[in-house]
């Protein structure tokens, strides 16, 4: 096995989807930029120790990041969005109070999933099973379940390949992934007709979802939104049900200049994204918050409003926006 720079260059062409497996497990990009990391390090101390001819670099990665992954949640709660903690809110007068206290899902860039990779089963490895919805859904399990769902569904291991990464049995991974199936049909039963691409149609309610947006056009903003659209804005606990609601708390909280936001698009979690800048009292427009939208039938589904100024940094985007 050769070691150096050798040895790092192969190690750091598996990075993206050892990014995205552990971002399925921890629901957070800091927190699995972290494991990455930890991963690497460990692969380099035990590097004079890998046999190349019992396991493949890649699977030996895996069975790395795994266990730093499974570590690392026995002393963590899981990461969750508003949705799956209380019920909605109807009154849309409400302001939203951040709640920092709550581990919250993060959403993770497009552009860290290793799409210009040169290996097709890297980029299909780095984004298969990284919608948000499917992330979210995935927190409800058990660590060990996780893993075993992910490993088998996502990523297409075999049992036998999964029994020995988690050095346990075939039986006991066929078991674990039953009961992880049954979990999930129970916290999200539509996940299977979720889709990884977008349509063109798909794609121009994204401009006008902007357009509307950026001119608080309340009208042509609620023709974009299916009537059982759902807006959530983590770190607060609030969230709507319903296109009236969250319409009416977008125009009384949100949308009342028409000069008070720019927006740059961009992309997460295999699904469109905009990162909306707010004007401050010094009229600079300062980051704000990333949208992350699920469309189908040519509307909006879900708006997920992630108010985090701190994670436009991950997306490769300015604090100040810039005409």
């Amino acid at each position: 096995m050769a070691t150096g720079a050798d040895f790092a260059a192969r190690t750091m062409q598996h990075r993206p989807e050892l990014l995205a497996h552990c971002y399925r497990m921890l629901g957070s990009v800091h927190d699995a930029e972290d494991l990455v990391q930890e991963t690497m390090v460990r692969a380099w101390r035990a590097a004079d120790r890998f046999d190349e001819h019992r396991a493949s670099l890649r699977t030996w990665l895996y069975r790395i990041a795994t266990n730093a992954c499974l570590t690392a949640l026995e002393q963590r709660g899981r990461r969750a969005l508003p949705t799956g903690l209380v019920g909605p809110s109807d009154d849309p007068g409400m302001s939203p109070e951040r709640n920092s206290e709550i581990p919250w899902i993060e959403p993770i860039p497009d552009a860290l999933l290793g799409t210009s990779s040169d290996d097709p089963a890297v980029v299909v490895a780095a984004r298969s099973g990284i919608r948000l919805a499917f992330v979210a859904a995935l927190q409800h399990l058990p660590a060990r379940q996780r893993a075993v769902l992910i490993l088998r569904d996502v990523l297409a291991w075999s049992a036998a390949e999964v029994a020995d990464l988690l050095d346990t049995t075939p039986a006991a991974v066929n078991s674990a992934l039953q009961r992880a199936h049954a979990q999930l049909e129970k916290v999200a039963p539509m996940l299977d007709q979720m889709s990884e691409s977008l349509s063109p149609d798909e794609r121009a309610v994204i401009d006008r979802y902007m357009t509307a947006f950026g001119a608080a056009d309340m009208p042509g903003l609620a023709e974009l939104l299916r009537e059982d659209v759902v807006l959530e804005m983590p770190p607060a606990l609030l969230w709507f049900a319903g296109r009236d609601d969250a319409v009416a708390f977008l125009a009384r909280k949100v949308l009342v200049d028409p000069d008070t936001w720019r927006a740059v698009p961009t992309a997460a979690n295999t699904q469109p994204a905009v990162a909306h800048y707010q004007r401050k009292e010094d009229g600079v427009y300062r980051a704000h918050s990333i949208h992350l939208l699920t469309v189908t039938d040519k509307a909006v589904e879900r708006l997920t409003v992630f108010v985090e100024p701190r994670l436009f940094e991950s997306f490769g985007l300015p604090e100040v926006y810039e005409d």
